[in-house]
């Protein structure tokens, strides 16, 4: 008889939500934990198995960690996907009270919700990533991007440039969150004219997975085209605040998951012509390449730094029985962990599959998780303080 997970021995594992709806928080490179750590954030819905239509509603909810894993629903949403959620986070500098997600209105809008006075302000673009101040978001079109990479985007808006390859009034947009005014810094058409290839002509191009750098100066993020009924190609760029120090840092055609590890390096799967596919750590001014974890870390899976940067958390994708592996890596001493292996409904592909995406609590002791081991999506909590 499978059994539906491994665990460590050193892990203690708890789970923070329960049927009979479905819970999930979103993806690896924000954390569910507000700052002082009473608080965790979680999505819920009625439905598990298809992907969402316009007309559904994702549930926002409070898990109280003083109150036995208390859900209070706070708001819902009309924007969401099963991959990222609504983009669903605590807003920097504001972290016990305040937090930001996407919405759809006449248009794709974000909120700012205070969760002790109810207060809410919505904000003209909906945000993909935010700066460490709190001041500035990066946002993309999520329409472009839900024709593009389903899972990813949202439904219930056509996009306006849809018939376009590489529009030049669309691309990469910087939202100012206090004025509330937002321009265009980077444009698809921009992107196609670096270093083109000869598929850049028939292919429609697109952005996603921008992230801002610890001190909120320069951001990454990936470039990916794709020719009618093939599969996207990635390139990853590198740009300061504004869009105008922009440069291609990983130009092989395949890079994946990553994370900064400080103001000027990241960890990134990609392959790197003549090395190979590795986690790598890269230099964002020099371009310097160097294999993270070789012969440990020897396959793609969703990485972040611990808070003290001594841990890199990962996963796998299913293996041949269905499991996904959850590991730390210690940097230090070139060590690898496996803290688990959580048995994935086969049933739950492409789109609509559930990722572990782990993130990391504010003290690094603690790892979140959506998972499916136990026949439904729900969230759970890895105590690893004995490991790390």
């Amino acid at each position: 008889m499978r059994k539906p997970f491994y665990l460590n021995n050193r892990v203690r594992i708890h789970k923070i939500t329960n049927p009979p709806f479905f819970h999930f928080f979103g993806y690896y490179d924000k954390t569910p934990w507000n700052k002082d750590s009473r608080y965790m954030l979680c999505l819920e819905s009625k439905f598990m198995f298809r992907p969402p239509n316009p007309s559904d509603k994702v549930g926002i909810y409070l898990i109280d960690l003083y109150k036995d894993f208390y859900l209070r629903k706070i708001s819902e949403s009309s924007a969401w996907n099963w991959q990222q959620g609504c983009m669903l986070q605590w807003l920097p500098q504001k972290e016990d009270s305040v937090i930001i997600y996407n919405d759809r209105k006449d248009n794709f809008v974000s909120v700012i919700y205070d969760i002790e006075s109810g207060e809410k302000r919505y904000l003209p673009l909906p945000i993909y990533a935010i700066s460490p101040n709190g001041k500035y978001a990066l946002s993309l079109n999520f329409a472009r991007l839900n024709d593009t990479r389903p899972g990813y985007g949202y439904t219930g808006i056509r996009d306006p440039w849809y018939s376009f390859k590489a529009p030049i009034d669309d691309g990469i947009y910087l939202l100012d969150l206090e004025n509330e005014t937002y321009e265009l810094i980077i444009s698809l058409h921009e992107l196609s004219m670096i270093s083109p290839l000869p598929s850049f002509n028939e292919a429609k191009h697109w952005v996603n997975h921008l992230q801002f750098n610890s001190r909120g100066d320069r951001f990454v993020f990936l470039h990916r085209w794709a020719l009618p009924n093939s599969r996207f190609m990635t390139r990853m760029f590198i740009s300061d605040i504004n869009g105008s120090d922009l440069h291609l840092l990983v130009n092989s055609g395949l890079v994946s998951h990553f994370d900064w590890r400080d103001e000027r390096n990241i960890i990134v799967w990609c392959r790197i012509q003549g090395k190979g596919d590795h986690f790598f750590l890269i230099n964002d001014i020099s371009g310097e390449a160097m294999i993270i974890g070789e012969g440990l870390l020897t396959s793609n899976g969703h990485c972040s730094f611990s808070p003290d940067k001594r841990w890199i958390l990962t996963d796998t994708y299913p293996d041949k029985e269905g499991y996904r592996k959850l590991m730390v890596y210690n940097v230090d001493i070139d060590e690898l962990i496996l803290l688990g292996r959580f048995y994935s409904l086969p049933e739950l592909k492409g789109e609509i599959r559930c990722d572990l995406h782990p993130r990391w609590s504010r003290d690094g002791k603690q790892i979140c998780i959506d998972s499916t081991h136990e026949g439904d999506r729900q969230m759970y909590v890895l105590d690893i303080s004995e490991i790390v």
